[in-house]
């Protein structure tokens, strides 16, 4: 389901008037002057030095966090006045600490994050007022602010507490799952660019694979039982599909990458360790209905981009029936699908550009915050009042950072 916002005689936004509408009704709302964000200025061990130690962290696609950062820094709903602001923005980059194969360790992360905190609350007035009920947070791990990359753990964990009041930007979304708060803004991994940009082939290319998937299918390293590295699901695409001529599967990454997934009709986006990844951006921007895999997956921008209708959906039990299921989707509902994907507006609400574009990830996430105003009057404490617990959580998380 998709929500048209109405605009009223004055030409501004009534936002008690929502209605089913059909694609893309809001991707090209305009988050300028419907709200105002206040940067916290913080040392740069918290964001830059961490950045310089490791260029990495600007290509992986935990990299939300470090884009969203320098967007706001110059975007014309950025208040340098506290006082006016609807929101607070606590610049942190949290997962840039990597292994020496580029993956993010989550360990350091709330130890980080109770510490950039202590010291917002400590000299501004503002985090106290609502015990971060108007603050927001990226937090683009895999399980978001559970900090963890196991499932397992990441329940065991639980959201940091302190945390639990504020509203997370994230990319992990699950629905009736402990790592994701409700009015949380489930947002899409980052993916470059710039270089989709240069791998784009001509668009009346035809589309000769039926369908299309290259990664893991086990996870040896870290699941030798092979049960559950993506609860058994990719393992099922691979042992039922691996000899079929209509799948291209494969373990191999390919140089031509980017430009198979423009020749292919259906791209496979199947949950792994957690139940998103950069393939559902690829898709969208690449054109290839994105077959989705991952139950309750609660999707970026869900408001925006109506993926009901340009992707299929499969339940992961389902799986030995893909071929069939996709066989038997007619032509012209393939048509239609194909000419939504082909929507400028719909690539573009997927992907953070460099500089920022009207309608982009960075304004989608303006218009989620947007949509949450004004705050509700529980937010707002009574002087003095105490809701978070600041002594619960793993002891490690409680050491200095």
């Amino acid at each position: 389901m998709i929500l048209r916002r109405y605009k009223t005689k004055n030409g501004r936004f009534d936002d008690d008037k929502w209605r089913t509408g059909s694609a893309g009704d809001v991707l090209e709302d305009n988050p300028v002057g419907r709200l105002k964000v206040y940067v916290y200025e913080l040392p740069s061990k918290y964001n830059k030095k961490i950045l310089q130690k490791d260029p990495r962290c600007l290509s992986h696609m935990f990299a939300a966090e470090i884009f969203m950062h320098r967007f706001l820094l110059s975007s014309p709903v950025r208040t340098l006045n506290p006082d006016e602001a609807d929101w607070f923005y606590t610049p942190i980059y949290t997962t840039c600490d990597l292994t020496p194969n580029g993956l993010p360790l989550p360990f350091k992360s709330p130890r980080m994050m109770r510490s950039a905190i202590q010291l917002i609350s400590s000299n501004w007035p503002f985090w106290n007022r609502t015990e971060g009920a108007d603050h927001f947070f990226v937090v683009p791990h895999d399980f978001g602010a559970c900090f963890h990359y196991q499932e397992e753990k990441a329940i065991e964990r639980g959201i940091l507490p302190l945390l639990q009041r504020a509203t997370l930007v994230q990319t992990f979304g699950q629905r009736n799952h402990v790592c994701l708060n409700e009015g949380s803004i489930t947002i899409p991994p980052y993916a470059p660019p710039q270089k989709m940009q240069t791998h784009l082939i001509p668009q009346d290319t035809p589309r000769s694979i039926f369908v299309y998937f290259r990664g893991l299918f086990y996870d040896v390293n870290n699941d030798p039982e092979g049960g559950y590295y993506a609860r058994g699901a990719r393992a099922a695409v691979w042992e039922n599909f691996k000899n079929n001529p209509l799948f291209d599967i494969s373990t191999n990454h390919p140089t031509t990458y980017y430009e198979d997934m423009q020749r292919a009709i259906f791209c496979l986006c199947p949950l792994g360790w957690a139940p998103w990844s950069p393939r559902l951006v690829e898709a969208v921007v690449f054109g290839c209905i994105p077959v989705i895999i991952a139950d309750d997956i609660v999707l970026p921008f869900a408001d925006a981009i109506p993926w009901e209708e340009i992707g299929v959906f499969l339940a992961e039990e389902d799986v030995p029936k893909l071929d069939d299921i996709l066989t038997s989707i007619p032509p012209e509902v393939i048509l239609r699908k194909q000419r939504l994907l082909a929507n400028p507006f719909m690539k573009r609400a997927m992907m953070f550009p460099q500089p920022a574009q009207p309608g982009d990830a960075f304004h989608q996430i303006l218009n989620g915050l947007a949509r949450k105003l004004p705050h509700d009057k529980s937010a707002y404490l009574m002087p003095g009042e105490k809701v978070l617990n600041w002594t619960v959580g793993p002891k490690g998380d409680l050491k200095p950072w």
